[in-house]
């Protein structure tokens, strides 16, 4: 059985694992830089952000969506081909509709909101044309 390659002989699991690493990066580097704008440190500080309070409950709702991306890193490596295919898909898909739906709140979430999103797009790109390993 041969590995399914693309992009100058890469295999494919590898390189969707590593476009999940690169959206990871910049979904966390996007929130590390809200740090920066004036006034959010003493929001967190509250424990009231743009009006809402910063519950254990809420941060939970919060982490399991990030906790689904972290474990696309190795999901894509591990499952069979047709789960993997579509689960890459399905979880692209939902967080370009979740990034978008974060909205901006200045330039540099213009710019990480960007290379989100087309990460995520490479990512259903790459798995939409991603043939079965059985058929090569």
């Amino acid at each position: 059985m041969s590995k399914s390659t693309c992009c100058s002989g890469l295999d494919t699991r590898s390189l969707l694992s590593s476009l999940w690493v690169f959206v990871l990066f910049n979904i966390i580097f996007k929130d590390l830089h809200e740090f920066f704008r004036q006034g959010f440190i003493s929001q967190i500080m509250t424990g009231t952000v743009n009006g809402v309070e910063l519950t254990d409950g809420l941060m939970l709702i919060a982490a399991l969506p990030m906790e689904i991306l972290i474990a696309m890193i190795l999901l894509s490596r591990i499952l069979k081909y047709k789960i993997n295919r579509w689960t890459n898909i399905i979880v692209a898909a939902i967080g370009i509709v979740s990034t978008i739906g974060t909205g901006v709140n200045d330039l540099d979430d213009i710019f990480f909101v960007t290379i989100i999103i087309v990460g995520l797009l490479a990512i259903i790109w790459l798995a939409w044309g991603w043939e079965d390993e059985q058929k090569e």
